[in-house]
C-alpha cells in the first residue's frame, strides 16, 4: 500500500512576493504545484494543504470596501478561499496526464474560543503598507497592523488548531485513491456551541493544521515546502549552512514564534514528536529529491532513527 504525504504548500507556492494577486500568476505558480504533486501521485497518497494569506487579506479589502453589505467575517472568508484555491489548484492538476482522482473538501477545523491567540493577535494576513499608511487602516477599517520587515501587515488572531472535523472524509477519500485538496489556509476556525460548531474571527495556521492532519491520518510524512530550500543554521552570515538530517533537538531553536522559519519548525516538531514518523522542510522545487533525502532538511525523533 502506499505511504501518506502530507504537504504544505506555503504562500509562495501559488503567489509570488511582489506580484499582483490574479488570477492569471496564480494559476502561473500552482503549475508548479501541478508538476510536482503530478510526479509524486504514483508513489504516495497525496494531501494537500496550501496557504491563503494574501487570498484572504484581499476578500477582506473587497468586503470592507463594498458599502452594499456588512463586511463577512473571517472564517467565510477562509471557506471563500478555500473554494477558489482548490478549484484552481484542482483544475491544474487534472490537465496533468494519468493524474488520480482529486478532490477538493471544504475543511472545518475546532479551535479553543477560549485560546490565548484571540487577545494578542499575531497571523499576517493581506497585502503590505508602508508605514505611513498604518493611522488610515486602523481607522478605516480597525485592521491591527505588525512590522513584517519594513512594512506593515493586518494581523488577526491565530488560534491552535485541535481538530479536523471532516477527518473521517478525507480517509475515506485517500482510501478510494483520491488527491486530496484539504485543510486550506489552516481550515475553516470553529468553535463548539450549544447548536453544534460556529465559525470564530481568526485564521489558523496552515504548517500547524498540516501536522494535525497528518498526526490524524496516521501519515508516514509531513513535508512543509516553502521558499527556503532548507533550514539554515547561521543564516545571513558566511558560516550558513543547510541542515540535512537533523533531531527535533537540533531544529529545536528554529521554532521561536518571531522567525520566519519558526510556524514550520514547531509544526515539523510536533508530528514528529507525537508520532514517531518523519518530516521534511524545503523548496517546492526539490520535493522529489527532499524525500529522498538529498536535499532540504529531514527531521525525525532521535540521533538513533537518525542513523537508521
Amino acid at each position: 500500500m502506499k505511504k501518506t504525504l502530507v504537504i504544505a504548500l506555503g504562500g509562495n507556492a501559488l503567489l509570488q512576493r511582489g506580484e499582483v494577486l490574479s488570477a492569471q500568476n496564480q494559476y502561473k505558480n500552482i503549475e508548479q504545484v501541478a508538476s510536482v504533486v503530478a510526479a509524486l501521485a504514483p508513489e504516495y497518497r497525496l494531501v494537500i494543504v496550501h496557504g491563503n494569506g494574501p487570498q484572504v487579506g484581499l476578500l477582506a479589502l473587497q468586503n470592507q470596501a463594498c458599502d452594499l453589505t456588512p463586511p463577512y467575517p473571517l472564517d467565510i472568508l477562509v471557506a471563500e478561499t478555500q473554494g477558489m484555491l482548490g478549484y484552481m489548484i484542482a483544475q491544474t492538476l487534472g490537465q496533468r496526464p494519468r493524474m488520480p482522482m482529486i478532490s477538493c473538501l471544504l475543511t472545518r477545523i475546532e479551535v479553543d474560543p477560549a485560546d490565548i491567540a484571540f487577545n494578542e493577535p499575531s497571523k499576517f494576513i493581506g497585502p503590505i503598507y508602508q508605514p505611513s499608511q498604518e493611522q488610515e487602516m486602523v481607522a478605516n477599517y480597525g485592521y491591527q497592523m505588525k512590522r513584517d520587515g519594513q512594512y506593515l501587515r493586518r494581523v488577526v488572531a491565530s488560534p491552535r488548531p485541535l481538530r479536523v472535523l471532516e477527518i473521517d472524509v478525507i480517509r475515506h477519500l485517500l482510501f478510494q485513491g483520491n488527491v486530496v485538496i484539504c485543510g486550506g489556509g489552516g481550515g475553516i476556525p470553529v468553535a463548539p456551541n450549544e447548536q453544534g460548531f460556529v465559525g470564530v474571527e481568526a485564521v489558523i495556521d496552515k504548517d500547524l493544521a498540516a501536522a494535525l492532519l497528518a498526526k490524524e491520518l496516521n501519515a508516514e510524512y509531513l513535508m512543509i515546502l516553502t521558499d527556503a530550500d532548507a533550514v539554515y543554521q547561521d543564516w545571513g552570515t558566511p558560516q550558513a549552512r543547510a541542515l540535512r538530517n537533523v533531531t527535533v533537538e537540533t531544529l529545536r531553536p528554529f521554532s521561536a514564534p518571531d522567525g520566519s522559519m519558526g510556524p514550520k519548525a514547531q509544526a515539523v516538531i510536533e508530528f514528529v514528536e507525537q508520532t514517531g514518523k518523519t518530516a521534511f522542510i524545503g523548496a517546492l522545487k526539490d520535493a522529489a529529491e527532499i524525500l529522498k533525502g538529498n536535499k532540504g532538511t529531514k527531521v525525525v525523533g532521535t540521533q538513533e532513527a537518525l542513523v537508521s
